[in-house]
């Protein structure tokens, strides 16, 4: 399993900067809304490559599974 990280920057004008690690496609904003409202309003949103991405999901098929066409 990859390691999931959540890391916080609060700047000196009282700004908090939230950035997710590992965690692939935007099941990241769900893990975060609820954080996210507790500590104020959100005033801007940078999804990374990583959010953008596909979780694969591998489906291993039997022969007798495959129909042909």
């Amino acid at each position: 399993m990859p390691q999931r990280t959540l890391r916080f920057r609060i700047r000196q004008d009282g700004f908090v900067e939230e950035t997710v690690e590992g965690i692939v496609g935007q099941s990241c904003l769900k893990l975060t809304e609820k954080l996210e409202s507790a500590l104020g309003s959100v005033e801007r949103t940078e999804l990374t490559s990583e959010a953008y991405a596909c979780q694969e999901d591998q489906v291993q098929l039997m022969p007798e599974q495959i129909n042909a066409i």
